[in-house]
């Protein structure tokens, strides 16, 4: 069941994953960002660069969106008792509910191009 409900995400979910491939595909390495179609394989998702992702999956029982970003160079929440080192790569896991909605689907692509905009270690992109 969770294959053939990605298969309906994936309908509303590509449209939305072509715009994000237009919009980001001059301010990417080369061969980005990659949008991978595989509902039948379990996954559906973008790639905007080597660091930034999110995809749509399924274990076969239930449906889960994986956000992975590398975290920033600073952090405020940081402490001497609890280390976070910069550029270590987060991926995150959530559980979606077999019925979400476009708006969260749009929230997650959203979720993964803020955090591509916010990073501060990538200078050619303003280079130019």
């Amino acid at each position: 069941m969770p294959v053939d409900q990605l298969s309906a995400i994936r309908d509303r979910f590509l449209p939305m994953l072509t715009f994000a491939q237009q919009e980001y595909g001059y301010r990417v390495p080369a061969g980005y960002p990659v949008i991978h179609d595989e509902a039948e394989r379990g996954v559906v998702g973008i790639e905007i660069d080597p660091a930034h992702s999110v995809y749509v999956t399924t274990d076969g029982e239930r449906l889960y969106a994986d956000i992975s970003y590398r975290s920033t160079r600073y952090d405020t929440r940081s402490s001497a008792s609890r280390a976070k080192y910069a550029g270590q790569m987060v991926v995150d896991r959530r559980e979606l509910p077999g019925d979400v909605s476009d708006q969260e689907l749009r929230n997650l692509i959203g979720e993964v191009m803020s955090r591509f905009n916010q990073q501060q270690n990538i200078l050619y992109i303003t280079d130019d």
